[in-house]
């Protein structure tokens, strides 16, 4: 697909300079208006052919509009893991799953400490009750 073939159906003058957020906006409306779940029975066929022709006149858009810079694969890695990975492509699992782990364990050591304080207040205030026998 060329540049302005994508551009006019997207609803775009030939010439104009785009930025993500109307590459974006233009691609929203458009996919509305043909998206295949949302024409009578009869239109389906067109409308699916004209959904494909948008989707990739987006796609095509929207890398250009990215630059030679940024690729996708990095993208989709920064955004499946939350952090890039470097050193030849190895997982950052360990890096992501520490903060959770901290925030488990300080949990349940914050609850653990509060419930032996709570029996400890018990155990001064009715010296002679047990809380474990009936």
């Amino acid at each position: 697909m060329r540049d302005d073939e994508a551009r006019l159906l997207l609803g775009f003058p030939p010439t104009s300079r785009l930025t993500l957020s109307q590459i974006k906006a233009a691609y929203k409306s458009k996919a509305w208006e043909y998206h295949p779940d949302r024409v009578p029975v009869q239109e389906k066929p067109g409308a699916e052919s004209k959904f494909k022709l948008i989707s990739e006149a987006y796609n095509f858009l929207l890398d250009g509009a990215r630059g030679e810079g940024s690729s996708a694969a990095t993208y989709t890695r920064v955004v499946r893991t939350g952090v890039p990975s470097v050193h030849k492509g190895k997982s950052n699992g360990a890096l992501i799953g520490i903060p959770f782990l901290l925030i488990v364990v300080g949990t349940i050591g914050i609850g653990a400490h509060r419930a032996y304080r709570a029996y400890e207040k018990e155990k001064r205030a009715h010296p002679s009750h047990n809380p474990f026998l009936p």
